[in-house]
């Protein structure tokens, strides 16, 4: 699939920063997962809907766009993936356990449509996994989001008041860190690993080595999933939600 900055591509060292972050929070709660019917709600090139089928009973993914949906039906056959709208989700009442939706609801024009129908879809007790930037931190001061393709971003206490207005009891929330290695990253590129990217692409300028190098060399285990009693979430680089039908 082309990268085009609307959704994240596994296999680029360009992109590899960015890929990891996601795929981070698809390997930490990928074990809620296990042995349950899941329904991935916005499914982008489809890693993480296969990975989520190496534990899961059965994994339905849906996506907009039907160039990735048949990008997916193609790269991911143990993935049933379906063309459709997250406003409207092509199945039926209470027919899976858990809906996975991580970094999506940022580009959604009716977010509370959709958490209504993720709470039509889940069964009783069904659990929905949820990801998203926090608006504190990847687009401070801003009114508008800083990335073209989101309509609307979150902090903490958002996230948590749409969840609750739309059926669900949250259970836990983390912040997405940059641990250790990646607070040395950091370091060595004026501050920010994030913003050095960002300016670089701004300015239509080649990667410099040294950058290329850290950001391809960079895994999942350099991100840290904390909650608000071990810091601040408000800090957090992205916001992780889990939260149970009422």
């Amino acid at each position: 699939m082309p990268l085009t900055g609307e959704r994240t591509v596994p296999g680029l060292a360009q992109e590899n920063y960015w890929f990891r972050r996601h795929e981070v929070v698809y390997r930490r709660l990928s074990n809620l997962c296990a042995g349950r019917d899941v329904l991935e709600a916005g499914c982008g090139e489809g890693y993480g809907a296969d990975l989520i089928a190496e534990v899961a009973r059965r994994v339905v993914a849906v996506d907009y766009d039907t160039a990735t949906v048949a990008h997916v039906r193609t790269r991911y056959p143990r993935v049933q993936v379906v063309a459709g709208n997250l406003a409207s989700l092509p199945l039926p009442d209470a027919s899976v356990d858990i809906v996975v939706n991580f970094q999506v609801i940022e580009h959604l024009w009716d977010q509370p449509q959709f958490v209504a129908e993720c709470a039509r879809v889940l069964r009783p007790g069904g659990l929905l996994l949820m990801s998203t930037p926090n608006r504190i931190t990847f687009s401070p001061g801003l009114d508008t989001p800083v990335n073209p393709f989101h309509t609307r971003e979150l902090n903490a206490a958002e996230l948590a008041e749409l969840l609750s207005d739309g059926g669900f009891a949250l259970e836990r929330m983390y912040g997405v860190f940059h641990g250790p290695e990646l607070v040395a990253m950091d370091a060595r590129h004026g501050g920010s690993i994030i913003e050095a990217q960002i300016a670089r692409a701004v300015a239509d300028a080649p990667w410099a080595e040294d950058l290329l190098a850290d950001v391809a060399a960079v895994r999942c285990e350099d991100f840290d999933l904390m909650t608000d009693d071990e810091r601040d979430i408000d800090e957090s680089l992205d916001l992780v939600a889990i939260a149970v039908r009422s």
